[in-house]
């Protein structure tokens, strides 16, 4: 969508909105990362703010100030604007009370990002009232509880709920009834339609197409020779107020791993070490990747009889650290006292996780000032550009990866 804000349009008649199949809600915070750093900040408020390199409060992008801007270009466009370190600790604990709200109304919930989702609320209804009743509720809830406020979308769809959230910031609240929902679209700007963004939105009107109405009777075979067969179709379809997508629930890990399967079994601790050495890079690379920690380390040993054992180690702190998982996994393997034992399988997984934004990370004392977790994400940044597996532990460096028969790795 567009990042310039658009006026709702206006309604044909009088009476309140009709909100009868209007299930789907798109909650969106109103500049979140703003409101959230203000509120120990109150002398602040009404002043354009810019949160390190982000958007600031609405003030800030009246001036033309928008999200993923380059600082200096932010500064620029307005010098008087108030420079303020993200907390992002504070950003994601708020995230958690807030998706922790949504899921007291319905489990189903679509988080799109730390600051918005859309609702489900078909099965809250005869619990707790029509859908705008519920997300009036939900905004007088995240404002007393968090102390930011929130826009929301009411709609039959989700393209439809969204576009009504962003045309009611800030701290505000449309519903489009089902049947006005092809009148509602047809008044706005094709820049309006979420997808379109400046390029496209450009092309449209090189067309002539400056309206969602002058898109929808244009027809879908000119729109598709313009704009390509899936994005012709689709905009087309939008701009119908079509849209079949459902709210699908995102389930949150509550573990990270990676599990190997040797080609022959083996009974060498030495192999085993460097497998779980292996497994616990993968295992942390993949929890950094998603922005979590773990304070329970676990691994699993599958014998050539193919019993399967598990043991469990939780640490005193939360981490993402391959070198704590492999000495948390190493010290779990030995503690078996397996000896020469033939093994089929070895995995290793972090449990108990949570945001990283949100845990504290405890430094060791032999830790240097730059120490293991840098050089983590060194490695991950290494991997992002050359391909994963180019940077590894140096008693890694002589593995093939026909050495075993197949590597599993596990979100759940």
């Amino acid at each position: 969508m567009s990042r310039r804000q658009f006026t709702a349009p206006t309604r044909a008649g009088s009476e309140p909105p009709d909100d009868t199949g209007c299930t789907v809600l798109h909650v969106d915070m109103d500049a979140f990362y703003a409101s959230a750093s203000l509120i120990s900040r109150p002398e602040l408020r009404g002043r354009p703010v810019i949160i390190g390199g982000a958007s600031g409060r609405y003030e800030a992008r009246a001036f033309g100030v928008t999200s993923a801007m380059p600082m200096a270009r932010a500064q620029r466009l307005c010098p008087q604007a108030v420079i303020i370190e993200p907390d992002h600790r504070r950003y994601a604990a708020i995230s958690e009370a807030v998706m922790a709200t949504f899921a007291t109304i319905t489990e189903s919930v679509e988080p799109l990002s730390l600051d918005e989702a859309f609702l489900d609320v078909s099965g809250a209804v005869r619990r707790l009232g029509r859908p705008t009743q519920i997300a009036e509720q939900l905004r007088d809830t995240i404002a007393d509880e968090q102390g930011i406020t929130c826009s929301v979308g009411v709609a039959p769809t989700k393209f439809v709920a969204k576009l009504a959230s962003n045309l009611a910031k800030p701290d505000g609240l449309i519903v489009v009834p089902r049947e006005e929902v092809v009148s509602f679209l047809h008044q706005l700007p094709v820049g309006a339609i979420w997808g379109v963004g400046d390029k496209t939105e450009e092309h449209l009107h090189r067309l002539g197409l400056r309206t969602v109405a002058d898109l929808a009777h244009t027809p879908v075979e000119t729109l598709q020779r313009a704009l390509g067969d899936v994005a012709g179709r689709s905009l087309h379809d939008l701009a119908w107020g079509r849209d079949s997508r459902s709210v699908v629930p995102q389930r949150r890990e509550k573990s990270i791993g990676a599990d190997e399967t040797f080609a022959h079994d083996i009974d060498d601790p030495v192999r085993i070490h460097r497998e779980l050495l292996r497994l616990a890079d993968r295992t942390a690379a993949r929890a950094r990747s998603a922005g979590m920690t773990g304070r329970t380390v676990s691994i699993k040993v599958r014998f050539a009889d193919f019993t399967t054992i598990t043991r469990a180690k939780t640490l005193r702190h939360h981490t993402d650290v391959s070198r704590d998982i492999f000495a948390t996994a190493r010290e779990l393997y030995d503690r078996l006292g397996l000896q020469r034992a033939r093994i089929r399988l070895v995995g290793v997984r972090l449990e108990g996780l949570v945001p990283s934004a949100v845990a504290p990370i405890q430094a060791t004392l032999d830790e240097p000032e730059h120490g293991w977790r840098e050089a983590d994400r060194a490695v991950d940044r290494a991997s992002a550009r050359f391909g994963a597996g180019s940077v590894r532990p140096a008693s890694l460096m002589s593995d093939r990866p026909s050495g075993s028969h197949r590597e599993r790795r596990d979100l759940s």
